[in-house]
Formats: C-alpha cells, sequence, structure tokens
C-alpha cells in the first residue's frame, strides 16, 4: 500500500533540503513519486534533475483549449489529462517527479482541478511513497489538491515563532478535517538543544517532536554553488538525522 508523507511548514525552514533527503533515502528502499506542491517548484534542483512543465501549465493548456473551443474531438478529458500528466512527469532511476507548478487562481477551471487530482491520485498509487514538498502554508493540503496524508512532517526551525507556526498549523489541520493519518514536529537547523522557550510551545500546541535536524555546513556549500543534496555524503550530520527521523516514524 501506497505511504504518502507531505512536508509542510513556514518559509524557509528548509522544507525542500528534508524533502530532498527524504526522497533520496526512501528510493533505496523503494518506488517514490515526489510531488513539488510549492509555485516556486525548486525540488527538482535540490534533486539534481532537469523540468520542463508543471502540472499548472497543463492545466492553463487545457483552460486556453476549453474557452477557445480547441480542445481536441474524440479525447475524453480525463484520458487527455492523464496522457498530459504522464508526459509532464521526470523519470529518473531512484524516483519520479512531479511539480504541481502554479496555484490554482481566481480564473481556475474547477473540473480540471478535480480531473488532475484523480489523476495524480492514480499515478500515485502505482509506487510505494508518494513524498510531499509543500508550498509555505496548507494550501494544498487544505484543498486536497494532492493526495490523503499518511503522515504529515511540519518543519520549524529552532525559534519560538516557528514553532509556534507549526503549532498553528497542526490546529488548521485539525479545523480542516482533513485527512491526516499523523502528524509530527521536525526541527530543523538546530545548534544543539533546544530552549527552554521553544520546549515549552512544543508542549503547549501538544506536538510529537519526532526529530531535531543539526544545521549542516555541507548543505550550504552544496546550495551555494548550485549542486544537488544528493551529493552530501553518507556521513554528513543532516543525513544521518533524516535517517534516524525517518527510523523514528516507520518508514525504515
Amino acid at each position: 500500500m501506497t505511504k504518502t508523507i507531505a512536508i509542510a511548514g513556514k518559509g524557509g525552514t528548509g522544507k525542500t533540503t528534508i524533502s530532498a533527503l527524504i526522497i533520496n533515502r526512501l528510493s533505496e528502499t523503494g518506488s517514490v513519486l515526489a510531488i513539488d506542491a510549492d509555485p516556486a517548484a525548486n525540488l527538482n534542483m535540490a534533486l539534481g534533475v532537469p523540468l520542463q512543465e508543471t502540472v499548472g501549465d497543463v492545466r492553463e493548456e487545457m483552460l486556453a483549449s476549453v474557452k477557445g473551443g480547441q480542445f481536441a474531438a474524440g479525447m475524453a478529458k480525463q484520458d487527455y489529462l492523464d496522457l498530459r500528466i504522464n508526459e509532464a512527469l521526470v523519470e529518473t532511476n531512484e524516483f519520479d517527479l512531479l511539480a504541481m507548478g502554479r496555484p490554482e487562481g481566481p480564473s481556475c477551471y474547477c473540473a480540471a482541478n478535480n480531473m488532475l487530482r484523480l489523476c495524480i491520485d492514480r499515478l500515485g498509487n502505482s509506487y510505494d511513497y508518494v513524498v510531499i514538498d509543500n508550498e509555505a502554508g496548507m494550501e494544498h493540503i487544505s484543498r486536497q489538491t494532492t493526495r490523503d496524508v499518511d503522515l504529515l512532517l511540519l518543519v520549524s526551525d529552532p525559534s519560538v515563532r516557528g514553532v509556534t507556526t507549526a503549532g498553528r498549523t497542526k490546529e488548521l489541520v485539525n479545523e480542516l478535517r482533513t485527512r491526516v493519518g499523523k502528524m509530527v514536529l521536525v526541527v530543523n537547523r538546530t545548534g544543539g538543544s533546544l530552549s527552554p522557550e521553544v520546549e515549552g510551545v512544543i508542549e503547549s500546541y501538544g506536538m510529537e517532536l519526532a526529530a531535531t535536524i543539526p544545521a549542516d555546513p555541507g548543505v550550504g556549500n552544496l546550495d551555494a554553488g548550485g549542486q544537488p543534496l544528493t551529493g552530501l555524503p553518507a556521513d554528513a550530520p543532516v543525513r544521518q538525522a533524516v535517517e534516524k527521523l525517518l527510523t523514528q516514524v516507520g518508514l525504515l
């Protein structure tokens, strides 16, 4: 059965770094579909693969065709979207990647969005793992643009503000009654133990702290040179921390 893991949190907390390393590690144990749900679409850079087209491009293309009366006759819209989603898929020997691209806007074609959800769900069912790198906030999860989530990792930096944002996100998920099996907190870029103030916020929101991930200069060096994070050595502190995280949540 497919396991769906989503990574969420405020901007600048290192969600994409953690997502890329999770994808890289899980690809050693099974098939992985990586979904880049951030409109900035830079997960492909962290993974070291090219990106030509996004789901947003497919949606806009279909919207223009339908409005202009130019949609191809003889093909059902659902079949067309299935075909185009597969064309937008970046396939590698280790994992496959699908980028969501531009979010649904005020002029969105809602029928196409619903059909896209079906396409992505059907596609995801062919993999052992689906890993979703979300944008800052809960847009894709709250709209059910992607899939039901088995595990939601709320990523924060080691600050009161960051952990508070994660706690509020946890509350939002519960208020939306979004289908999430388990939510845990991951505190990234730590320099040691967490401050008593941060620990107090974690406790006040009733969050489960699954892992702390140390600040790793190797990540900054690769980012500065435009190199994929898959180039981190096996003994890199951040890799070891992600290994412990995946073990802690039962994925390894």
